[in-house]
């Protein structure tokens, strides 16, 4: 059969494009691989391992994430090296570029006797001539050199408060460098005096800013010490320094080996001061105190190069007088010992009879004064009993002494010496006897001892034996005795738990019951002032959430208050409601809501605070009215703790530079008694607080600049609750049992808290 050449022919041509297309497709893809690979290759080897390379046809696209822009043009030009650059379609994408980071604006400032430096970068917004103008005044006539460039950034926040505070520290420490930025300033200056230091450190802690974090390393001089006084003893107690004083730490350190080594047990320390006799005065100290150890009692006193070495009664003569000797020898020649070996000495202390003469004087803890026992004539009686009404008040004076012209010589200046040491004593015993003086009692001063030794050894002069025994306590110390932050927490709950503060119902007003209560509680603040605390408001689970939460955080506020009225500084003290939060008891009882109806103390570290600025304008309630004046409160970490010398001005009464009432209120502002309407007939009660209501000439130096291109809280400052570290408080507040209030009601279920306010919103809070 003769197949048609009418079919064939079109088969023909069929069967050749068919090969012609399949072919096609085979070579399309064979350059489409080759071109994906070759390209792929290429990038890998250029380090573009992110882009990735697919074809499409005889294109080849790229895609990816660029690291910048940079790399995505090269890794274009290194695709056009392998294929024709018109071939290759760009679909790299690049990350948006970051904003622009504001510089660090800092400065750096020096002030010494020759002028002021000042370095760093300021924002461009600041008024550089009114602060060129400040330092002026502040510099006088000294030289200012001003190498601060500026940068078109906007100003940092709390920048201001902080360049402020800066120039007032600049225009106090004379002798100072000064860092600052605008969350941080740091001071370290040299002071002429340990009182000028305290008070400088007492003025910069009041003047700083909370919002600024404050660290300050003020110097002192050495304190000149004379006569330059050691004096340590080994007696049945033990082992101790009454007085030691060291010229530098390699001394401090040889000294105090050594009485270690004859059973000192425990710490103690040598003030390093000026006035040493010799730069010997560690060996001969050393070796004094290492003879006494070997007699294993008795006492050494230095008093400059003046040494006497008294053994304990009941040593042999053979014993001293080897001890004695071989100690004149061990010492360098400055020295001079004077050797006494006495007697038993007993002391009497009553001024009455038959052992040796006596005189005694009795300080009680109350400050009264006992003069007892035998003066040589009127004119000494005069003396020592004016002496007496001088240091220790006319009216705390009680005198019977008895006139005796026996007595040995020197005795009216013993006397007066042991006058003199007993004032450094908050209360004790002075007992004068031909052999010896004897000084007991207790001090809250840790120098006490020192200062009495010293007095002793230089005014009743060498070979005089004299006996020290004072007692340090801690409650009596007017910087240590204060309270510690957790203590006073503690002390306030305690007054709380005895007494707790009570409210009017439905309202903020204190009942005049609970204003004993405030009162001790104001009395304990002022030995607390600079201690950081949260006083928290709470109620019960009735009534609406946020009604709750406005009614505790105006009852937090009227405590504030009422602390403000009983001149209470309150700048630490910060107010914040938390409503119907943490309950400590059931709801479903009035037992349990009258203990959730309370206010708590609590204490507040720098953190906290410096969270709380954070979080005021997030939590503050948008309709509740700020108080004027109200300020954030954050401090340095590096502030927390104040000197001991400005506790001790604390504890002493001082007047506290710059910090009046009227200061104070304008930083925590308070309301009267805040008014609460009446329940409504739904039950809601609504509590809200209301309101309360010359040019000086100078050089400067200045480079061309160099230019850097390319609240208010509310009601009470809502604070964030404290974290684990806040030592809680106790109940401060439930109502008397005779508070007119509904009887108490089941507690409301989620779908009528969603209808209707539960009655007794807040009359029962």
């Amino acid at each position: 059969m003769r197949i048609s050449t009418s079919i064939l022919a079109p088969g023909l041509f069929a069967f050749a494009a068919l090969l012609a297309l399949l072919g096609a497709r085979i070579s399309v893809g064979v350059i489409e691989r080759i071109s994906v690979d070759y390209v792929q290759d290429a990038l890998v080897l250029q380090g573009y391992e992110w882009a990735s390379t697919e074809a499409d046809g005889l294109q080849v696209v790229l895609s990816g994430t660029a690291p910048s822009e940079i790399a995505r043009f090269r890794a274009l030009a290194t695709a056009g090296t392998v294929v024709d650059a018109a071939r290759v379609i760009d679909n790299m994408n690049v990350p948006a570029a970051e904003a622009i980071q504001p510089p660090h604006f800092s400065i750096e400032i020096l002030r010494n006797d020759e002028g002021i430096s000042l370095i760093g970068l300021i924002p461009a917004d600041v008024d550089r001539a009114a602060l060129t103008k400040e330092i002026k005044n502040i510099a006088g006539s000294t030289h200012i050199t001003d190498l601060m460039g500026i940068a078109d950034h906007p100003v940092p926040k709390n920048w201001d408060d902080a360049l402020k505070f800066a120039m007032t520290a600049l225009g106090t420490l004379p002798r100072s460098k000064i860092s600052m930025d605008a969350d941080r300033v740091a001071i370290t200056a040299i002071s002429d005096s340990s009182e000028q230091k305290s008070r400088w450190e007492r003025e910069l802690k009041r003047a700083a800013p909370r919002s600024v974090l404050l660290s300050m390393n003020i110097s002192a001089p050495r304190p000149v010490i004379t006569p330059f006084t050691l004096r340590f003893l080994i007696d049945e107690d033990g082992a101790r320094f009454d007085a030691c004083s060291a010229h530098d730490t390699v001394g401090r350190a040889r000294i105090l080996s050594a009485a270690a080594e004859v059973g000192l047990d425990g710490s103690f320390d040598c003030t390093i001061g000026l006035g040493v006799p010799s730069p010997d005065w560690a060996d001969a100290v050393v070796a004094a105190i290492r003879k006494l150890g070997e007699l294993k009692g008795g006492s050494v006193t230095f008093s400059d190069a003046d040494v006497t070495f008294v053994a304990a009664p009941g040593t042999t003569q053979s014993m001293f007088d080897r001890a004695v000797g071989e100690l004149e020898s061990d010492l360098p020649d400055l020295y001079s010992v004077h050797g006494i070996l006495p007697e038993v000495v007993k002391i009497d202390g009553s001024g009455e009879g038959d052992g040796p003469p006596e005189f005694v004087a009795t300080l009680s803890p109350e400050g009264q004064m006992q003069l007892r026992g035998r003066l040589t004539n009127d004119l000494q009686r005069e003396a020592a009993e004016s002496y007496a009404r001088a240091r220790f008040g006319v009216g705390n004076v009680y005198a019977a002494t008895r006139l005796d012209p026996e007595l040995p010589a020197g005795w009216p200046t013993r006397v007066l010496v042991a006058l003199e040491a007993l004032g450094h004593l908050s209360n004790g015993a002075i007992v004068v006897q031909p052999d010896v003086v004897d000084v007991r009692g207790n001090t809250g001063d840790p120098d006490a001892g020192a200062t009495i030794s010293r007095i002793l050894s230089e005014k009743l002069g060498a070979s005089q034996n004299f006996q020290v025994d004072v007692t340090y306590q801690k409650a009596l110390d007017p910087v240590l005795g204060l309270p510690t932050p957790q203590e006073c927490v503690a002390q306030i709950n305690e007054i709380l738990a005895i007494s707790k503060i009570t409210f009017a119902p439905g309202s903020a007003n204190i009942e005049a019951s609970a204003g004993e209560t405030v009162d001790k509680i104001a009395e304990l603040l002022k030995k607390c002032d600079d201690v950081r605390m949260e006083v928290a408001g709470y109620t019960d689970s009735q009534g609406r959430e946020e009604m709750n939460r406005a009614l505790s955080q105006t009852r937090a506020q009227a405590v504030l208050t009422a602390l403000l009225s009983r001149r209470v500084l309150t700048s630490n003290l910060v107010a914040k409601g938390y409503g119907e939060e943490d309950p400590i008891a059931d709801n479903g009882s009035e037992e349990g809501r009258e203990a959730n109806r309370r206010i708590e103390f609590r204490l507040l570290d720098a953190v906290d605070r410096a969270e709380a600025l954070g979080a005021v304008t997030e939590d503050t309630a948008p309709d509740q009215p700020t108080p004027d004046g109200a300020q954030p409160d954050a401090e340095a970490a590096a502030s927390d703790a104040l000197s001991s010398e400005e506790q001790a001005a604390k504890a002493e009464g001082a007047p506290q530079d710059g910090a009046s009432i009227e200061q104070n209120a304008a930083l925590d502002p308070a309301a009267e008694n805040p008014s609460a309407q009446e329940p409504t007939q739904e039950g809601d009660a609504q509590a809200a607080a209301e309101p309360s209501a010359t040019q000086t000439s100078g050089d400067i130096d200045t480079p061309a600049a160099l230019v850097s291109g390319a609240g208010s809280e509310a009601e009470g400052g809502v604070e964030p609750d404290a974290p684990s570290d806040t030592v809680p408080g106790v109940i401060a507040r439930t109502p008397g049992e005779g508070d007119p209030r509904p009887a108490p009601r089941p507690e409301p279920s989620p779908e009528q808290n969603d209808q209707t306010a539960t009655p007794t919103d807040s009359a029962t809070q």
